[in-house]
């Protein structure tokens, strides 16, 4: 039995279907995805959440786990994304192409040997650490301890170093070390509170592999996992909401939902918040509210999905744009809210590479503006205030009146999200990335006092993000294999 339907729970149950497991799915949401979802209004079609992805060799990999043809295309992005700074007219295209790239940087003195060697590092960190670390089960904190110890000694000063002062030591302008730390915001955090390890992103997307979209839209990876799930004849039940569990002999006999009806299996694996499900279903003191509150959480978000009127010329597939107080910004964003502010934010046009995401002649726009969480901002009554501003914000910067031509909104505040998929708090990406909960500290797949209870997703190893959270699947599926 799998509890959540997000893309850890579909690419668990399709591993485990594909074992011989028979496997069976609950969902609290009307239909499945989790985060990875799909919003259709007006005659316009949205992703929800994930826009684009990297590390499409986990894609591969999986499906060939699984046995099976590539559930969905996709396409490789270059440029990656563009980045504005406030008051400037002039913006950053971000390539892959590293010449190109340069040609962006001409202001900043030997850039291309400078990313080079940042490049460099990061791969060789990166694949010091892929197998050893990021991709396995650890059984204990020895196991822990003897893999770190394959690292090598000469990246130890990244796990005490943050991502600005590291980005710091390889470029001098303001701009390149701002496109190239926005990784952390990726990740749910800020530069300033996330290690330089993970500068291995940046290899990622600019020399290991890259960004990607989807044809037909981030939701084609749901639909294409939900047909060979169905070809395996996985049935999936929604509106279900797991609210208890009935417990036999340090075992769940079964779960219960809000309708107090009882789900019984062999094995159970929660595709929920690994850390809010414990507390909340399993009422478990270590994850109480007041414990929860003090973990480090990832950003919260505001969303905006906008259907409008023309095209929209100014604008790229993938957009950040930045204010000039940066560092001010980043040290604050996620205690406090500061109306007053200029809004840093990212725009997805989905109907710049998908056309049928609009009508004819028209834009279909997500905006994406990080905010504090639920502990910081617990009322959301000047929701429309805020997307006014920042409706107001982005006509400016890409002068075309987007309000006058409005057909469509839909706004999603972060306790929306905290009440359609459970996300503590209404944090957008689960457990933050600092080093107290990464890898054997983040907390595990497997439970700790339930015998047949195991855990996937974004909040367990090996953390947040579409090829993370593959991962998390085939790594669950391990766990279950040596424990049966």
């Amino acid at each position: 039995m799998i509890i959540g339907t997000g893309l850890g729970g579909l690419t668990t149950g399709l591993r485990l279907a594909k074992l011989g497991y028979s496997v069976e799915m609950i969902e609290k949401y009307h239909q499945p995805g989790g985060r990875l979802n799909q919003l259709k209004k007006d005659g316009f079609t949205f992703d929800t959440g994930p826009t684009f992805f990297s590390m499409s060799y986990e894609f591969r990999s999986f499906a060939g786990d699984c046995g099976i043809d590539m559930p969905f295309e996709f396409v490789e992005l270059d440029p990656l994304y563009s980045v504005s700074f406030s008051g400037r007219d002039k913006y950053y295209l971000v390539y892959k192409d590293i010449d190109k790239l340069a040609a962006e940087f001409a202001d900043e003195p030997f850039f291309k040997e400078r990313v080079n060697r940042y490049l460099d590092d990061a791969g060789r960190f990166f694949h010091a650490t892929e197998y050893p670390v990021v991709k396995r089960n650890f059984y204990s904190l020895f196991s822990y301890a003897a893999a770190l110890a394959q690292v090598p000694l000469s990246h130890s000063p990244k796990l005490f170093r943050s991502y600005w002062r590291h980005v710091g030591k390889y470029f001098s302008s303001y701009e390149a070390k701002v496109i190239f730390s926005l990784v952390a915001f990726f990740l749910g955090s800020t530069p300033f509170e996330t290690s330089a390890v993970f500068s291995l992103l940046n290899y990622t997307e600019l020399k290991h592999d890259g960004y990607y979209n989807v044809k037909g839209g981030m939701y084609k990876i749901v639909e294409g996992m939900l047909h060979e799930l169905q070809k395996c004849g996985v049935a999936i039940h929604y509106n279900t909401e797991i609210v208890d569990f009935i417990e036999k002999n340090n075992r769940i006999s079964s779960f219960v939902d809000q309708y107090n009806k009882r789900w019984e299996a062999d094995q159970y694996v929660v595709n929920a918040d690994a850390a809010s499900f414990r507390g909340s279903v399993l009422r478990r003191k270590k994850f109480s509210e007041e414990k929860l509150d003090k973990m480090k959480w990832t950003m919260a978000p505001f969303c905006l999905y906008l259907g409008v009127k023309g095209k929209i010329d100014a604008i790229h597939h993938h957009n950040y744009f930045l204010g000039t107080d940066f560092t001010q910004y980043a040290q604050s964003v996620f205690s406090k809210w500061d109306v007053s502010r200029r809004p840093y934010y990212y725009v997805n046009v989905p109907s710049k590479h998908n056309p049928n995401t609009a009508p004819g002649g028209c834009e279909s726009l997500f905006v994406l503006y990080p905010v504090a969480d639920l502990r910081y901002k617990p009322s959301w009554d000047d929701r429309e205030r805020v997307a006014m501003n920042l409706i107001s914000d982005l006509s400016e910067k890409t002068r075309y009146d987007i309000k006058s031509n409005l057909l469509s909104m839909t706004i999603l505040d972060p306790a929306n999200w905290r009440d359609a998929f459970n996300l503590y708090k209404g944090s957008g990406l689960g457990l933050a990335h600092n080093m107290a909960q990464l890898a054997y500290f983040r907390p595990s797949n497997k439970d700790e006092k339930l015998k047949n209870l195991y855990y996937v997703g974004a909040s367990t190893v090996p953390g947040t993000g579409l090829p993370m959270v593959t991962i998390s699947s085939k790594l669950v599926v391990e766990r279950i294999m040596h424990d049966n």
